[in-house]
């Protein structure tokens, strides 16, 4: 059975991006990227709006704000076209033209539900907020990581992450610090039907 990661990368304030940022909020170190280039292999889940800004880069658009890629970013987008790729879309149209990707019309949570019965490897998301939330809802989520970027984009900050969601206990199972500065933490998620009774002391 393949457990599902759900897997984001935030300013402290819990934005996903920030308008005239670049990736990473330009605060990668090398401790943090020799740690991504460990992650084992994955098939990554997204939805049509990630898709396209992903494969756009992959073609060569660069983010607004930046004349060029830096060499993190490129690194970065050629090993998500390596990787395996499923696409939940209704608009999107077949075939898809990034390398290694599939598109999916039907139900993001059954499907998800008949790939982690039926698989064996780590199934993670890329993005994609509206997906993530689906998927937790349901019960699905196995894992979920936050690597949080030591700065508050409460004025350029854009895709609030947590906006939507229903109540979470979250159980940590690894938390870590990158180059003094990033931090990683990665919990077990049950979603709360309402707030818990009894709190620990």
């Amino acid at each position: 059975m393949s457990d599902l990661l759900v897997d984001f990368i935030t300013s402290l304030d819990g934005h996903a991006s920030g308008r005239g940022w670049p990736g990473f909020w330009g605060l990668e170190g090398p401790e943090y990227l020799a740690w991504l280039g460990e992650q084992p292999e994955v098939t990554y889940l997204m939805g049509a709006n990630t898709y396209r800004l992903m494969s756009g880069f992959a073609a060569g658009e660069v983010p607004s704000g930046q004349d060029e890629f830096r060499p993190e970013e490129e690194a970065s987008v050629d090993e998500l076209t390596q990787a395996s790729k499923v696409v939940f879309s209704s608009s999107l149209e077949a075939p898809l033209t990034w390398p290694n990707s599939t598109l999916v019309r039907d139900d993001a949570v059954e499907t998800v539900r008949a790939m982690k019965s039926s698989g064996s490897g780590l199934l993670s998301t890329i993005g994609s907020l509206s997906l993530c939330r689906s998927l937790l809802r349901a019960g699905l989520v196995d894992r979920f990581r936050v690597v949080m970027f030591p700065v508050i984009t409460g004025a350029t900050g854009e895709e609030r992450i947590y906006d939507g969601y229903p109540d979470v206990a979250l159980e940590m199972i690894e938390h870590r610090t990158f180059d003094g500065r990033i931090q990683l933490v990665e919990y077990k998620p049950r979603v709360l039907e309402h707030p818990p009774l009894d709190v620990p002391a």
